[in-house]
């Protein structure tokens, strides 16, 4: 933990996306991090996205990868990356 300049704590943090290789699987990652960490609780932004203590990284990504589920770096502006998407999706079918 980081100390600001009036002396308090100041926790760093990140803001992910957490997916799930179906919706069985991205619920599972939520009980399981539940189940090991019941003091930890993710912040919700959005359906898939999340701020987190940057601290729990090592932990959300070892639970992510016994869910069957990606940790991302999420965008700080959303609808970006769903405007890129719309050129990305022809490039994959190719």
């Amino acid at each position: 933990m980081l100390k600001n300049a009036c002396g308090e704590d100041h926790v760093r943090t990140s803001r992910i996306e957490i997916r799930g290789k179906d919706e069985f699987w991205s619920r599972a990652f939520h009980v399981e991090w539940g189940h090991q960490f019941p003091e930890r609780t993710l912040k919700a932004l959005h359906d898939e996205t999340y701020i987190v203590d940057a601290e729990w990284m090592t932990d959300i990504e070892r639970i992510a990868s016994e869910c069957f589920c990606r940790v991302m770096q999420a965008p700080d502006i959303p609808e970006r990356r769903s405007w890129l998407r719309q050129f990305a999706r022809p490039l994959r079918n190719k």
